[in-house]
């Protein structure tokens, strides 16, 4: 049963081949579903728009890793950083995504800072390889973009762009990155409850929306749950807040493939 499900599975990604939603996990809204929040930003929150590192109020760093539909094979590990200094926010970003014979690696450094009280504005420089045993490898260097224009002190809108060069790969070039276009809007309808929305259309791709909530239950307890149209995922996560550690667990669903799990630790000292 493993072989045809990892068939399939690999299939499916390779539909996503060097359009970072393969480098990135399933339930990839869920660590930086706060990127258009206020209150709830985090180190992984400049993963979705490179700008949100602006809004950075502390220093913050985690990991997530998940089991795409519990085969080793399709692993993956991402992690993140984020530190505010007096001339604008830095962050750091990675992500390890396969096996023995197929891998990604992905590595990320990104600058955010305010411009008046309405607006924020980020840039990240990447690098991106690929290694396919028996084929060998590829890379290229690109870029993302991305601002963020605070409507009202609760209502953030941001607009993101990776890529938009269409940088290629390797030293032949036959194979590129495709560009990623995002529009997000987040809404803090409270100090407990966030809910955000993101558009992303990616080169050659149809349309993908992604949404999601957030309710924070007595300051330790936390939901989230939220939806990706274009792998057609659910997700669903519950964390708790353990003085300057959080700790999440996450299940996502796909109709066919079945559950991946995963699990969120982030650092980030009390205010």
């Amino acid at each position: 049963m493993k072989g045809p499900l990892l068939f399939t599975a690999l299939l499916l990604c390779a539909s996503c081949t060097y359009s970072q939603s393969m480098q990135t996990p399933i339930s990839a809204i869920y660590p930086s579903l706060h990127t258009y929040s206020v209150q709830f930003k985090d180190a992984f929150s400049f993963r979705g728009n490179s700008a949100s590192l602006a809004g950075i109020k502390q220093f913050s760093a985690g990991v997530f890793s998940e089991r795409r539909f519990l085969l080793q094979e399709l692993s993956n590990y991402s992690f993140a950083a984020a530190l505010p200094t007096i001339s604008g926010n830095f962050g750091v970003k990675g992500d390890y995504f396969g096996g023995e014979h197929y891998k990604e690696i992905t590595l990320g450094l990104g600058y955010g800072r305010k411009v008046g009280d309405r607006l924020d504005i980020g840039v990240a420089f990447n690098y991106f390889s690929v290694n396919t045993s028996g084929y060998g490898s590829a890379s290229a260097v690109t870029f993302d973009a991305g601002a963020i224009i605070h409507l009202t002190d609760a209502v953030q809108t941001g607009v993101h762009l990776y890529n938009p060069v269409g940088m290629k790969m390797g030293k032949a070039g036959t194979e590129r990155l495709p560009a990623i276009y995002s529009v997000g809007l987040g809404y803090d309808a409270s100090s407990q409850l966030f809910i955000g929305a993101e558009v992303v259309k990616t080169e050659d791709q149809p349309v993908s929306v992604k949404a999601g909530l957030q309710y924070v239950f007595d300051d330790k307890l936390i939901a989230r749950s939220g939806i990706s149209s274009a792998s057609s995922v659910y997700y669903l996560g519950f964390g708790v807040k353990l003085k300057n550690l959080r700790l999440d667990i996450t299940s996502s669903f796909h109709p066919y493939l079945g559950v991946t799990p995963g699990l969120l630790v982030i650092y980030s000292p009390r205010q």
